[in-house]
């Protein structure tokens, strides 16, 4: 079976394709558990497009979700028909003009890609080589491997419990007392 996604073995990605792939990314890291790596590949390739003059910051917005209950602004970029946030550089403040309260009115435009495939397109724009996909479930400390010949050791609970099975089984008589 063939995979809906397009190869990597284009050399350049049209525009398109980068704010897709940017969306995308952003998107997944809103839900991550670990979403700092998403944010940072967003940063990156969002500044690089901004140093090409592709990218645009438009303004500052307070943000939604402010850090310990203080008021905070993010930096407004308009890559296309996308928008994105990014945390402001202190020179922003200084440059850009303040929006005001984030309004809604605006949606990006919906994406049909994989989180692997825009991973895969943003460290091909950025120039990053040999890229370790981790598997946070391998990696966590509750994870657990089995291997042949293991055995499971007895839990220090049961070797320390006082309950003991009885030795009639329990029978429950509904209502029907024995005369």
């Amino acid at each position: 079976m063939k995979s809906k996604e397009p190869s990597l073995n284009k050399l350049n990605f049209t525009n398109e394709e980068i704010f897709q792939a940017i969306f995308v990314v952003n998107k997944h890291a809103k839900t991550a558990l670990e979403p700092s790596e998403l944010y940072s590949l967003k940063r990156q390739a969002i500044l690089k497009l901004i140093d090409k003059g592709i990218a645009k910051k438009v303004g500052l917005h307070f943000s939604n979700n402010p850090k310990s209950s203080k008021q905070q602004s993010d930096v407004l970029i308009a890559c296309g028909d996308f928008f994105f946030h990014i945390p402001p550089l202190k020179e922003d403040f200084k440059l850009l003009p303040h929006l005001g309260i984030l309004e809604n009115t605006h949606r990006n435009p919906k994406v049909s890609m994989s989180l692997s495939y825009a991973k895969k397109i943003l460290h091909h724009f950025l120039g990053i080589q040999n890229v370790k996909s981790e598997n946070h479930f391998k990696n966590g400390s509750n994870y657990r491997r089995n291997t042949p010949g293991q055995f499971l050791r007895a839990s220090s609970f049961l070797n320390n419990s006082t309950f003991t099975f009885p030795s009639e089984p329990i029978r429950k008589n509904k209502g029907k007392q024995e005369k």
